[in-house]
């Protein structure tokens, strides 16, 4: 009896899961390409550890897709989550950038007038940029991935979102102290709800 054809595994193909993904990716990225072109100035202050963060988050993204997830179809459930997780991961991202502003950077940086932001949607969430990644991170997952790699990466991506948060929040407590130390302690870094007692 002979294996699968690849007439058959095309059938398995889901092309609507790629175009959402594309969609949800696409929607997300595009308020960083656009505050990236806002004017900046200089950073008074800039902490380069936190690009370890980004590198250690770069590393659960692409675990997402070792798997063969070309040769199986989501289920409706599946797929009804990751639209979801990826709506919320863009309303985030475009939320969160357009309040941050000019004050929007890559690298853990602050300005000579940087201002410690608590409208919007950091009024729940510290990092609200970050939520929104782990919001796509579980939209893709959703899509494309098993449960043990998808458990996998979101450990991982948690290790990496730590240490950007704590080189930002340690810049952030030494510019602005009592100021930040109150907000530490009253909003979440990037979960909801989830306080920890700020570190004096």
């Amino acid at each position: 009896m002979s294996g699968p054809t690849t007439r058959d595994i095309t059938r398995r193909v889901p092309t609507y899961a790629y175009f959402i993904l594309a969609a949800g990716w696409l929607v997300w990225v595009v308020p960083f390409f656009l505050a990236q072109r806002r004017p900046k100035q200089s950073p008074m202050k800039l902490d380069r550890r936190a690009r370890w963060g980004i590198f250690v988050q770069a590393v659960a993204y692409m675990l997402l897709w070792q798997n063969s997830f070309w040769t199986r179809s989501p289920g409706v459930w599946r797929v009804s989550g990751s639209v979801i997780f990826l709506l919320l991961a863009s309303a985030l991202s475009w939320s969160a950038t357009s309040t941050l502003g000019r004050q929007w950077r890559l690298d853990a940086g602050l300005n000579s007038d940087h201002e410690l932001v608590r409208s919007g949607v950091y009024h729940i969430v510290r990092h609200p940029i970050y939520t929104s990644m782990f919001c796509l991170l579980l939209g893709f997952g959703l899509m494309v991935t098993p449960w043990p790699s998808m458990l996998i990466a979101v450990v991982i991506l948690l290790i990496g979102t730590e240490i950007r948060v704590r080189v930002e929040d340690a810049m952030l407590a030494d510019h602005f102290g009592e100021q930040f130390r109150h907000y530490q302690g009253s909003v979440g870094a990037y979960l909801p709800f989830a306080i920890s007692s700020p570190k004096r």
